[in-house]
C-alpha cells in the first residue's frame, strides 16, 4: 500500500512526529508528553461515541483512570435505580459523560504531563476552556 502522504520521499521526515502529516478535523486538539515523546490526538467537545457505547471509547484510548470511573459510577447509578424499584431506562450517566468525557480525557492528560503540540492544538484547547 502506498503512503497517501509521501513521507517516504520527504528529507524532512525523521518520524518524529507520526501525527505530523495527518489531516486532522478542525475540532480535534493534538498533545505531546515532552518527557518521552508520546503524541495523542482527541477530540474537543462533546464524544458521542461515550454517549452511544459507555466506557468503551475510554478502554480503547488506554484511558484507565476514566475507563475505572465510568464504570463505578454507572454501577452505583445502576444498583441505586434497580434499589428504588423505579422504571428509567434513560441512562442519566451516559449523557452526562457524553458532555464531558473529552474534557476529563485531557484533563487527565495535562496532569500526566501532556501539552498541547502546536499552536492550532492550543488556541482550540484555550477557547474550549479545556487547557
Amino acid at each position: 500500500m502506498q503512503d497517501p502522504f509521501n513521507r517516504q520521499n520527504d528529507p524532512n521526515n525523521d518520524d518524529q512526529d507520526p501525527l505530523s502529516n495527518l489531516p486532522l478535523p478542525p475540532n480535534y486538539a493534538k498533545v505531546v508528553n515532552p518527557e518521552n515523546g508520546q503524541i495523542r490526538a482527541a477530540k474537543v467537545g462533546v464524544s458521542w461515541t461515550t454517549l452511544w457505547f459507555g466506557p468503551i471509547p475510554a478502554l480503547m484510548r488506554g484511558d484507565w483512570y476514566n475507563f475505572a470511573l465510568m464504570i463505578v459510577l454507572d454501577m452505583i447509578y445502576f444498583m441505586g435505580v434497580s434499589m428504588l424499584g423505579l422504571q428509567i431506562t434513560m441512562p442519566i450517566p451516559a449523557i452526562i459523560f457524553g458532555l464531558i468525557y473529552n474534557l476529563m480525557y485531557f484533563r487527565h492528560l495535562f496532569t500526566l504531563g501532556y501539552q498541547p503540540a502546536d499552536d492550532r492544538s492550543k488556541e482550540l484547547l484555550t477557547m474550549w476552556k479545556y487547557w
